[in-house]
């Protein structure tokens, strides 16, 4: 009798201990840091309050997804099992709903006269081309964002876009800085201040009056200048933010790094070289360079390597210009040779690189203070050849170092060629590992840092509202 008196409130508190543990858990699923509006940690990332094993209280069906057009998908739709899942990208992203003026405006397109739309419909093929020419070397922008237009439905990529800023990784600014550089730079008359400086100064004020910029100080921010020149006005007002960059030759280390940004390959000018079975012996001239030679700034060393090398044997090393069919000859050139040169110009990187690799071309890297895409992941020194510069111009030791590959290491290098060139095609819509899926990669290898910087931001937040 007295066991049954004992047993009776231990029961009870059994009860009650278990059914407080099954609420928390039902809560812990729908809980967000309210005061702080931390984004909720994406795939890779542990969730400080576990997850209900319920599955209509999962955290993929809490996210809202925008669909082409910018409207939020309805998951009533039938159209929920045909998205992506953000468990399975690798960064989710918050896209400023810029005017078009920004962004695709700048290629021509204008909203319907209905209104309502800020994005053409990418899935439909209405999204204006990208101009020919040059241009395209820098048009980074473009591709990421189109990928974010259409990442909520199948191919899914490695990003993926989301409705509310709360729930991403980093915050996508949407502005063609590099293509508004190219364009408008300078001022028509009767303008007194040039449409890029105009639209750079547009973008600072809309962003310091963004919730998202305050919350974080921009830490999360993402914004593309590919084109060493864009952004020449806002850079150092915006630099809190995360650039994808070409290089560091024209910012000021307190403005661009490598711990803080993501260094992006040009757009290849020269074909990809398909179905490549041109071996060692089939590649007649030993090494190819074809370019601008007299350079300013860094560039020097072009001259010095030209009056040393025009002469040797096997060695191809010429002026050249994307007019009179320059990408298609040196895209010739470079398919029959066995390596090219990429030398410094007026900054440290150039497409000739991404033309070289593209060609199964082995690139022998002459810039002393080149940053190369995706380093982190990727093992350049497999496929390519770095020189310094001061050894570089050291009479001889150039093409001793060449001759001396032996046809073995050579094909090593070219079969691994072959095998990285895909991580350097920017096309729509993205593949797997293409260049646009490796950018977003890089970006959420950066997701922790981002975290950190932003929360050390907010350390005396409190203290100092209370304060006024």
């Amino acid at each position: 009798m007295a066991a049954r008196t004992l047993l009776l409130p231990l029961a009870a508190a059994t009860i009650l201990v278990a059914s407080t543990i099954f609420l928390f858990a039902g809560a812990g699923a729908r809980w967000r840091p309210a005061d702080t509006s931390f984004p909720v940690p994406a795939a890779g990332f542990s969730s400080a309050v576990p997850a209900s094993g319920s599955s209509n209280t999962s955290t993929a069906k809490e996210l809202s997804f925008l669909d082409e057009s910018g409207r939020p998908d309805d998951p009533r739709s039938g159209l929920a099992a045909a998205r992506c899942d953000p468990r399975d990208a690798a960064i989710r992203v918050f896209m400023y709903d810029l005017r078009p003026e920004f962004h695709f405006g700048l290629l021509g397109w204008a909203p319907p006269p209905a209104g309502g739309a800020v994005w053409p419909g990418a899935r439909r093929g209405a999204a204006p081309r990208y101009p020919g020419g040059l241009n395209q070397q820098h048009s980074v922008e473009y591709w990421l964002t189109l990928d974010l237009l259409s990442s909520s439905a199948p191919p899914c990529g490695a990003a993926i876009r989301v409705a509310d800023s709360r729930d991403a990784d980093v915050v996508f600014v949407p502005f063609f800085a590099s293509l508004s550089y190219n364009r408008h730079s300078r001022a028509v008359p009767p303008e007194k201040v040039s449409r890029d400086k105009s639209l750079q100064e547009k973008l600072v004020r809309y962003l310091m009056a963004q919730p998202e910029w305050k919350r974080s100080g921009g830490a999360d921010h993402v914004i593309v200048a590919h084109h060493p020149n864009s952004l020449l006005h806002a850079r150092s007002v915006l630099f809190p933010a995360v650039f994808v960059l070409s290089d560091f030759g024209r910012y000021h280390p307190r403005v661009a790094s490598l711990e803080k940004d993501v260094i992006a390959p040009y757009k290849h000018m020269a074909k990809t070289f398909v179905n490549d079975s041109s071996e060692f012996d089939d590649r007649p001239t030993l090494l190819y360079f074809r370019g601008a030679i007299y350079r300013k700034e860094g560039g020097n060393i072009r001259q010095e390597l030209y009056y040393m090398l025009k002469d040797e044997k096997d060695v191809y090393f010429a002026f050249g210009s994307v007019q009179d069919h320059g990408a298609s000859k040196a895209s010739q050139g470079m398919q029959s040779s066995k390596f090219c040169l990429n030398i410094a110009g007026d900054t440290p990187s150039s497409n000739r690189l991404f033309d070289a690799i593209v060609s199964h071309c082995v690139p022998v890297i002459i810039s002393d203070d080149i940053e190369l895409p995706y380093e982190d992941a990727l093992d350049y020194s497999k496929f390519s050849i770095f020189v310094r510069s001061s050894d570089a111009v050291k009479k001889g030791y150039l093409m001793r170092l060449i001759r001396g590959v032996s046809k073995h290491q050579w094909t090593r290098m070219w079969k691994r060629l072959k095998e990285v060139d895909k991580h350097f095609e920017y096309q729509y819509p993205s593949q797997k590992d293409d260049a646009v899926q490796m950018i977003w990669q890089a970006l959420a290898r950066k997701v922790p840092a981002i975290r950190l910087k932003a929360h050390r931001s907010r350390r005396f937040s409190r203290y100092d509202r209370g304060r006024k």
